[in-house]
């Protein structure tokens, strides 16, 4: 499609595979460029050295956001470990709030904040990377009247979210990896002014929540618990995907709230076998402490204990090495 609107904001998500494929797009996007760039990787909690990457990689430097700071044209910010990073009119936000799809910082959180301040001078681009994060936020782009763009997912080390936003949302560009720095070059335009209309700086994370997390009914709460904290959860009513979010606010799509179940499950099962394993260690120890007081019945009452321990463990390690039945994950298979 043909859009002749200058785009001052571009946004970028990217998870397994993502380092290598933002240092090529970094390396072709041109020194001039007018629009600030927003970067989103699935990373660690503790240290990422994707800025000096990015910077090395191209001429546009590249920085970790700060909390507060305004935005700049030809630069791009990297959301820092562990912190969702936001935007509103004119400046950068950072946050530690919850978990979206099991990820902080999370694409969704970046995307869906992007379209809220600056609507259709958005860009919004996934690469690759598995699951769905970035799908919802793309559609939210696209409602706001932005540009949507994603990597070709037969190109991509991991497809899953390319393949989940082709399947769920409106894509105005699917392209090979090195095509889309060209293209971004084409839509860019300045950064936008802040109107002083629209949110305010001084707004605290609880109210910039708030506006990103519409269209949840927590008075209506679902027969499910948050994997998380075990909270309620409530459905969305207005999403391309099923999205499930908790009253502290996290958030999760129906693949990822799979994943976030299986794993919780796992643990659970895993604890419950510690616990046998540990009570066939007791049976035995009494079992013998018994029988070298000359206690024999006794001594055999405890080692039919430790027997039935130990194969209700081995039951129980069945369930967790033989896996299980998993639902095909929105993004991971399938045409697009």
């Amino acid at each position: 499609m043909t859009d002749t609107r200058e785009h001052g904001i571009i946004v970028i998500g990217a998870s397994a595979g993502g380092v290598e494929a933002l240092q090529r797009l970094a390396a072709c996007l041109p020194p001039t460029l007018p629009a600030a760039v927003f970067v989103v990787l699935h990373i660690g909690p503790r240290f990422s050295a994707l800025p000096e990457i990015l910077s090395r990689a191209g001429t546009l430097p590249a920085c970790h956001a700060v909390d507060g700071a305004p935005i700049r044209p030809g630069r791009i910010y990297v959301a820092p470990p562990d912190h969702h990073l936001l935007i509103t009119p004119g400046q950068m936000r950072l946050s530690r709030g919850p978990r979206e799809n099991r990820a902080r910082p999370a694409i969704d959180v970046l995307f869906r904040s992007a379209a809220q301040a600056y609507g259709p001078q958005v860009v919004g681009v996934v690469l690759t990377g598995g699951l769905n994060d970035g799908t919802a936020g793309l559609v939210a782009i696209k409602a706001g009247g932005g540009i949507t763009v994603v990597q070709e997912p037969d190109e991509a080390k991991c497809p899953g979210m390319p393949l989940s936003a082709l399947r769920h949302a409106t894509i105005d560009h699917r392209l090979k990896l090195d095509d889309i720095p060209g293209l971004l070059a084409r839509l860019a335009g300045p950064v936008p002014a802040p109107d002083p209309g629209m949110l305010p700086p001084e707004q605290s994370w609880t109210d910039l929540e708030a506006g990103l997390n519409e269209g949840y009914d927590l008075a209506r709460p679902l027969a499910l618990t948050c994997p998380t904290c075990g909270g309620a959860l409530a459905e969305t009513q207005d999403s391309a995907l099923p999205c499930f979010t908790c009253h502290i606010g996290h958030r999760f799509v129906a693949a990822d709230m799979d994943e976030a179940q299986f794993q919780a499950m796992e643990r659970v099962l895993e604890m419950a076998l510690r616990v046998l394993n540990e009570r066939a260690a007791l049976c035995e120890r009494m079992a013998g402490t018994w029988h070298g007081k000359g206690f024999d019945e006794l001594a055999w009452r405890w080692r039919a204990a430790r027997d039935e321990a130990r194969e209700k463990a081995e039951v129980l390690r069945g369930f967790i090495e033989n896996g299980w039945l998993r639902p095909d994950p929105d993004g991971e298979t399938g045409d697009a």
